[in-house]
């Protein structure tokens, strides 16, 4: 009779629709398999003396259209009134996804005990179905006449999304006499470090009478989950002194907690604990050390502790990927994800979030399309916004910023990432306006909470303008959240103060921040470096390695850069060679490009040719840039020809090198070959980079182009101008019409010499500032030698300090003087 039964609950099966019911009946099968036919009466239902194994059917029950049926067989059979039964119903119903016939099974339970209220409960959360867990929970006190019990509360905690929701609940607890229950305590423990009340989750963690290994585990992971490394190896020194093991869940959460820190020889000494105790072939233990020593940099080890999983899961994969991934290894990771597909793992959210950054490391555009359009084939982009933060900051690192604006739009839900993330592309695309203008619209959404990435986004574009007063403003905002501590704030904030001219203030900081990484190092010798201050930048650097902190490939970039505006040729020399022999750091591109620039600005032409000669890998653009800048400031027209032609084969799309070119034949006055330079940038379909200049005043960056004309205070500034050119020339001024690259008559050049935007920028602060007040400019490309000249005049004239930071470096103009000593 069972058999009559299952088939009456199966689809009708008829013709070739048998073939796809065949799996259906098998699973049916199974479930029957435990129930032998004299149990159920002539009429299909059981017969009291028998006895059917529930237990096992709800374990047979594997999909939602499984569980409805055994729900109808528990109806017909007359057990749906089972309190017991109908509540394992609710939760299995939550378990396979179906929330809403899970709260249907339990508002037709007649008589709910809290065994039944519990399971409602915990359905909604495992559902992420939060704030229906709440209201049920509060449907439970007002209406049932039910005392919540001990298994309420640890549910309802998770689910409590903001900590006046929590407190309530405290109090609930409090109320009730559930405090001490070790689990209720260890779900207060978690919820109040999921808010940041460290301090409150450590004080109930102390007056616990008795912890379990989940209670351990809680507050080490509260104090992990807020970046407090040091306190959450604390707690585990205090756990093992009460004798208490650590378990997979203790180990794996430490792992985290070494990486966090950058405490490899912690994390290391796990690594032997959970040797020693067995648990290297945890699956979820294996996966957190591959990620720790990922976030170590340590690929050999990552690899060798994946290679040696006995069992893998898609975890693993994206684990392993990532590794490679975030360490600048895409064609390892690419490899992995290949290798993946084949074994025939299904790739999914987080293994989309790595392709998407792989492809943009390799530069990969027909790939990142195909990207883009898998995971809009899953539908993920208008569903899960860390997949949408993805694929914007791909476009944005692959220069498609217009792309990158695109998909940011379209996005359904926006975080604080989202906004991050664009900000950033913005930025590091060298549009430092456009980042600014992004952020002004995020302070509008008054639901996005800025947050250390945002600060550590914003601050570089700042820099960049030279929006001093604004970056302030951001200082302030980041004392008041307590973050200026950071690292990565504090290093932003000690790059903005040294990149708009406030070097003292970017000393000051830096020894406030942490010094433990080479992170804040690399940025105030760079800042050292563009002031002209190499000997300052080497003193630096000397201290560095006193204290401990081991140079990487950035601090020597920083610091051979010091020595090229410094012109210390012999220390830039020992630098590059020390930083090979004594710390072993392969050169870069970035690091040869710097000594070409070091040897060619201090006018060693050949040295430098010859030193391009022998380098062990192709030189790049930044390269032959290096050697071209050095043959316009020595007017060497034989080095210039050749190194223009190696740069229009490898980058011929950049205008700047055919602006240079063009700059060198006009200093010598050969026009037949700037008409040539200017004609093939045309044919290319290229335009010249437009040289402006800015300046800060009262809170506003006004900037200024060649022959602007449209200011509204224009004719003041042409005025200041005259006035200040005829004072000049009474000093001894004389206009340098090298620097006028067309062929006009001279006075002509006179008017395009006293237009160039430095001086028309310098003319407004002057008419817009106190007597004898700094005045701070910013130029986007190298400032003109006759400007130079004229702004030192100026800065005599008027008796003020100009500070004029060009593309190159930092020029302190005070008294006739530059900083720089006509060496730039």
């Amino acid at each position: 009779m069972l058999n009559i039964f299952v088939l009456r609950l199966l689809p009708t099966c008829k013709g070739r629709h048998i073939s796809k019911s065949l799996p259906l009946l098998q699973a049916h099968c199974s479930l029957s398999a435990v129930i032998s036919s004299p149990q159920f009466t002539s009429n299909g239902f059981e017969n009291e003396n028998k006895y059917i194994d529930f237990n096992h059917l709800f374990l047979s029950c594997t999909k939602v259209h499984l569980a409805k049926r055994l729900h109808a067989f528990l109806l017909v059979s007359g057990k749906g009134q089972s309190i017991f039964l109908s509540a394992r119903l609710v939760n299995l119903y939550a378990y396979l996804g179906d929330v809403s016939f899970a709260r249907r099974t339990f508002d037709h339970i007649p008589k709910k005990d809290v065994y039944t209220w519990n399971s409602m409960v915990s359905a909604y959360v495992r559902g992420g179905h939060f704030r229906e867990a709440i209201n049920c929970f509060y449907l439970l006190l007002l209406t049932s006449g039910l005392r919540p019990d001990s298994y309420t509360f640890p549910p309802v905690l998770k689910a409590c999304g903001n900590l006046v929701d929590g407190k309530k609940m405290h109090c609930w607890v409090l109320k009730l006499g559930f405090l001490w229950d070790v689990f209720v305590a260890a779900s207060l423990v978690h919820m109040y470090s999921r808010f940041g009340f460290l301090s409150v989750a450590r004080k109930l963690f102390d007056n616990m009478p008795v912890r379990d290994m989940g209670s351990w585990n809680a507050m080490i992971s509260g104090f992990c989950q807020n970046g407090n490394a040091a306190e959450a190896l604390e707690v585990l020194d205090e756990m093992r002194l009460e004798g208490v093991k650590m378990d997979p869940v203790t180990v794996s959460t430490l792992l985290a907690v070494c990486a966090q820190s950058n405490d490899s020889l912690s994390g290391m000494l796990i690594h032997l604990y959970i040797i020693k105790h067995g648990l290297e072939f945890d699956l979820f233990v294996s996966n957190a050390l591959i990620n720790m020593y990922a976030k170590f940099g340590s690929l050999a080890h990552a690899q060798r502790v994946f290679d040696h999983m006995e069992l893998r899961d898609v975890v693993s994969w994206n684990s392993i990927i990532a590794a490679y991934e975030q360490n600048d290894n895409p064609v390892t990771a690419l490899g992995l994800f290949n290798e993946m597909q084949l074994i025939g793992y299904w790739p999914d959210l987080l293994t989309a979030v790595s392709l998407a950054s792989i492809v943009a490391q390799l530069s990969d555009r027909q790939s990142c399309r195909s990207v883009h359009g898998f995971i809009v084939r899953r539908g993920w982009l208008m569903e899960v916004v860390v997949i949408g933060n993805a694929i914007v900051d791909m476009y944005a690192k692959l220069g498609a910023i217009d792309s990158a604006r695109t998909i940011f739009e379209g996005l359904p839900v926006k975080d604080v990432i989202s906004w991050n993330t664009l900000i950033t592309g913005y930025a590091q695309n060298g549009l430092a306006s456009e980042a600014i203008e992004v952020y002004r619209m995020m302070e509008e959404h008054k639901e996005i909470i800025p947050n250390q990435g945002t600060w550590v986004s914003i601050l570089p574009a700042y820099s960049h303008v030279g929006a001093l007063q604004q970056g302030m403003k951001i200082h302030g905002r980041v004392i008041k959240n307590s973050l200026y501590l950071d690292v990565f704030v504090g290093t932003c904030l000690v790059d903005m103060y040294g990149k708009c001219g406030r070097l003292d203030d970017a000393m000051s900081l830096f020894y406030k921040v942490p010094r433990t990484s080479s992170v804040p190092w690399n940025a105030i010798i760079s800042c050292l470096g563009i002031h002209g201050l190499g000997e300052k930048a080497l003193k630096l650097f000397n201290e560095m390695v006193e204290e401990g902190v081991r140079p990487d490939h950035v601090t020597f970039v920083s610091l051979l850069s010091a020595c090229s505006h410094s012109g210390l040729v012999d220390e830039g020399q020992w630098c590059f060679r020390m930083m090979q022999e004594e710390y072993g750091i392969k050169p870069s591109l970035k690091h040869y490009g710097c000594m070409v620039d070091l040897l060619g600005r201090a006018g060693r032409l050949e040295m430098a040719y010859n030193f391009i000669k022998n380098m062990p890998i192709r030189p790049d653009a930044s390269v032959w840039g290096a050697l071209l800048g050095a043959c316009r400031i020595h007017g060497n027209y034989e080095f210039s020809t050749f190194a223009s032609d190696r740069l229009f084969e490898v980058e011929p799309e950049n205008v700047g090198y055919y602006v240079l070119l063009s700059n060198i034949y006009a200093n010598v006055g050969k026009w037949d070959g700037v008409d040539k330079v200017r004609s093939l940038a045309r044919n290319r379909g290229l335009k010249k980079t437009p040289g402006w200049s800015s300046i800060e005043v009262n809170n506003k960056v006004d900037v200024f182009y060649s022959g602007n004309r449209t200011h509204p205070k224009y004719e003041e500034i042409y005025h200041e101008l005259k006035v200040l050119t005829t004072k000049m020339k009474s000093l001894g001024y004389i206009p340098d019409f090298s620097f006028v690259l067309q062929d006009v008559e001279d006075d002509e050049k006179e008017h395009i010499l006293t237009s160039h935007s430095e001086r028309l920028a310098i003319a407004f602060g002057i008419i817009s500032t106190p007597p004898k007040s700094t005045i701070r400019i910013f130029k986007n490309l190298r400032v003109c030698g006759d400007c130079h000249n004229a702004t030192k005049f100026i800065s005599r004239i008027t008796e003020r300090e100009i500070i004029v930071r060009d593309s190159n470096r930092f020029h302190h103009f005070k008294d006739g003087i530059c900083s720089c000593g006509d060496y730039w």
